[in-house]
C-alpha cells in the first residue's frame, strides 16, 4: 500500500509540472503540496488499515473542498 502512496505522488507531481507550464500556478503549486504529502506518506510505513484510513480522510477534504468551490465560489452562468 506504500507504493500505491509513492505512485499518486509521482503522478501529482506530474500534474504539477504540467500545471506549471500551463501557467496555472496555484493549482501548480496545490499538486506540488500533494506530492510532498503522498510521497512522505510512502516512506512511513503505516498499516494498510491507517493507509485506508488516511485515503478516507484525504477525499472527505477534498469533497468538501471541491463541494464549497463548485456551490459558492464559481460564478453562475446564464444560458449561452
Amino acid at each position: 500500500m506504500d507504493k500505491m502512496y509513492r505512485v499518486m505522488g509521482f503522478w501529482t507531481g506530474i500534474f504539477s509540472v504540467l500545471f506549471y507550464l500551463g501557467h496555472m500556478p496555484k493549482t501548480s503549486l496545490l499538486f506540488l503540496a500533494q506530492t510532498g504529502f503522498f510521497i512522505l506518506l510512502g516512506y512511513m510505513k503505516l498499516s494498510e488499515r491507517m493507509y485506508v484510513y488516511v485515503f478516507f480522510v484525504y477525499l472527505t477534504i477534498f469533497f468538501a473542498g471541491f463541494t464549497y468551490w463548485t456551490t459558492f465560489m464559481m460564478p453562475l452562468k446564464g444560458p449561452l
